[in-house]
């Protein structure tokens, strides 16, 4: 796994103090990647919504709490692009703006397109069958809005009890055919490593029987012990360990940021990538006195 980034995204939302472009100065030595995602946004949005957010961008509207500029189209149209190319090659789309909490045709939460559902709803439409892990310490509302009645997608979200958007209670399980197919993990303020990983392993459970081709996680890394926002209690570890669990059960993986809010956000990442990676390594064998060769 590898980080995907572009300097874009710094020019979005600039000097805002909640998801401003300081939580991805840090990545400026990444080298570029580019691939325009227009095409792919009407996958899940609305046409009518497609274009209300293009023309609040280019009059400098406010929408989900952010105040637009034509550049904000730019990095949006990148984001999803860079979700979909992470989802392709298995790789970690560090983008701005989110998505999670965007529905159909509804900015929330400083979010625009919901970049993760789209990449998953293109590997859906090939056959694939997706689990997306949200592990933001926020709710998302919008991913799981757009899948509920779907029983191609799992979707499961760990984050913090009584938070905003104030959804993704345990009786959230889906509907019609997406019956059973929505998990959610609320955690108590002051949760940390443990129960964390805690409600990774019950996810990855369920979706080893789900049988899933590919994993798409929703990183948000405001459940990290010196995040702003939120009250959660993560530390570094808990990334490394959660990227480690996921790559030893699933070959396919691949993953969008979406908050965190405070000047980590790169160690979080590499972390994060750090467990991926190792998870993909063999373990080493331990000698057996009882094997022999010739």
């Amino acid at each position: 796994m590898k980080i995907l980034f572009n300097k874009k995204f710094l020019e979005h939302n600039v000097d805002s103090e909640a998801e401003g472009a300081y939580r991805i100065q840090d990545f400026d030595d990444i080298p570029e990647a580019a691939y325009d995602g227009e095409a792919f946004i009407s996958l899940v949005h609305d046409p009518h919504y497609i274009e209300s957010i293009k023309e609040a961008c280019r009059k400098y509207g406010i929408e989900a709490e952010v105040e637009l500029t034509p550049g904000s189209y730019e990095a949006a149209k990148l984001a999803v692009g860079l979700a979909v190319q992470a989802a392709d090659q298995d790789d970690f789309a560090v983008i701005r703006p989110p998505g999670h909490h965007a529905g159909r045709a509804r900015a929330a939460g400083f979010c625009l397109f919901n970049n993760i559902a789209i990449a998953t709803q293109k590997l859906v439409n090939e056959g694939k069958k997706v689990f997306i892990l949200d592990i933001d310490g926020h709710h998302g509302d919008g991913t799981q809005s757009i899948f509920y009645d779907s029983d191609k997608v799992l979707y499961c979200s760990i984050h913090q009890l009584y938070a905003y958007p104030f959804s993704g209670f345990s009786d959230e399980k889906g509907v019609g055919s997406g019956a059973g197919f929505t998990l959610n993990f609320p955690l108590t303020a002051g949760s940390g490593d443990k129960e964390f990983l805690e409600a990774v392993d019950a996810g990855i459970m369920k979706a080893k029987a789900f049988k899933a081709d590919v994993v798409g996680v929703s990183v948000g890394f405001d459940g990290y012990q010196k995040d702003r926002i939120l009250q959660l209690n993560y530390s570094l570890k808990a990334y490394d360990e959660c990227g480690f669990r996921l790559r030893r059960n699933f070959k396919h993986i691949f993953a969008v940021l979406e908050g965190g809010y405070h000047f980590d956000i790169r160690k979080c990442v590499d972390r994060f990538i750090d467990g991926v990676n190792r998870g993909s390594r063999p373990p080493k064998m331990k000698w057996d006195e009882n094997m022999s060769i010739g």
